[in-house]
């Protein structure tokens, strides 16, 4: 579930589990407490080398939340590379940005719903 984390990941993990951001903080009031499918999601959960801002391991689902700075080049790059190698995990990786959550958080629940009983498919009958 940690997929190799060192002790230093989860530090990191703590500590940014301690100052989410308003929109983390937005999406996982919707997250905790097993409210979507009775999926238990888990926040700032540390992933060999990463840091996934919700990530739900029944399913293999991570939920990144993405501000400005993921508009970058680089940081779409970096981005790209850690999504191939999450994947190559069999972990699927979906993406918001604050501004989704925080204009259209309906909209965001329900298209995480979505690819959660698809998910939810894929692993109970893998072809």
């Amino acid at each position: 579930m940690f997929y190799d984390a060192k002790p230093h990941i989860f530090e990191n993990a703590k500590i940014l589990r301690k100052h989410m951001t308003s929109s983390e903080q937005k999406l996982w009031n919707h997250l905790r407490g097993k409210q979507i499918l009775g999926l238990r999601f888990r926040p700032q959960h540390p992933m060999d080398i990463y840091i996934a801002d919700f990530y739900c391991h029944p399913i293999k689902l991570v939920i990144e939340v993405d501000g400005a700075y993921h508009k970058s080049v680089d940081q779409k790059e970096h981005d790209f590379g850690r999504e191939i190698e999450l994947n190559d995990l069999g972990i699927k990786v979906i993406r918001y940005t604050n501004e989704m959550i925080e204009n259209d958080l309906d909209s965001v629940i329900t298209q995480i719903k979505v690819v959660c009983l698809k998910r939810k498919e894929e692993i109970e009958s893998p072809l």
